[in-house]
């Protein structure tokens, strides 16, 4: 995927400095907005939401023969329609405004609309990462930090592991072909790992119909 430089203080797309001599970049990639407005802003199931009020609220005034009925059942639909772009257009600018870098020592995720922050996640700190398939090869990988370090739930939303408050967990949200991606990491994980022994769970690289979420092992060192 080609990386726009959208950022004058940055020293290369998605990255706030340049690399140290050594380090190379593996893998660079955006949320896809359609994938991140169904998955991370709920249009869909806001939709069918609306729609159900809608014929609510038509059963009840087609009731009364007195009343208005296209005037309200228009106001209604307006207002849920513009709900919804709004919606569609933040996932848009999300998406946009988003850059998720792999390299052969870290993970970088450059989030924000407004207010632009870089988290730098060394994969010495990452202890494990699950994968959440979605339609057509997206999917979702949460990474699960090492040690007592905690970004806050606030900071990364939406680019965080859904419903994970209390410990949040980073999140490369709605990235197309999650499977290879996901695979990466756990190629450049294992080289900074290189003494790790698997305690439970599955590789990262497992099929996209294997169970709902996929999980790199927990380790020891």
């Amino acid at each position: 995927m080609n990386a726009h430089h959208e950022h004058e203080f940055e020293a290369a797309p998605g990255l706030p400095e340049p690399l140290p001599r050594g380090e190379r970049m593996i893998w660079q990639g955006s949320p896809d907005f359609r994938m991140l407005a169904i998955h991370a802003f709920h249009v869909r199931k806001l939709a069918l939401y609306f729609s159900a009020m809608l014929a609510l609220q038509w059963l009840y005034l087609s009731a009364d023969p007195l009343a208005p009925l296209l005037r309200p059942l228009l106001t209604s639909a307006g207002m849920a329609l513009l709900a919804l772009g709004l919606l569609t257009a933040i996932a848009w600018f999300s998406a946009r405004t988003t850059l998720y870098t792999l390299t052969d020592r870290r993970i970088v995720m450059r989030i924000g609309i407004v207010l632009t922050l870089t988290f730098n996640l060394p994969l010495r700190q990452v202890s494990g990462a699950a994968i959440k398939p979605q339609a057509g090869g997206h999917g979702d990988i949460a990474l699960t930090l090492a040690g007592s370090d905690r970004i806050a739930w606030l900071n990364l939303w939406p680019h965080a592991r859904p419903w994970q408050l209390r410990q949040p967990q980073p999140s490369l949200r709605c990235v197309p072909d999650a499977q290879s991606v996901g695979a990466r990491i756990q190629q450049a994980w294992n080289a900074v790992h290189p003494d790790a022994v698997p305690v439970r769970g599955e590789v990262l690289t497992s099929p996209v119909r294997a169970p709902r979420e996929t999980r790199v092992p927990t380790v020891t060192a």
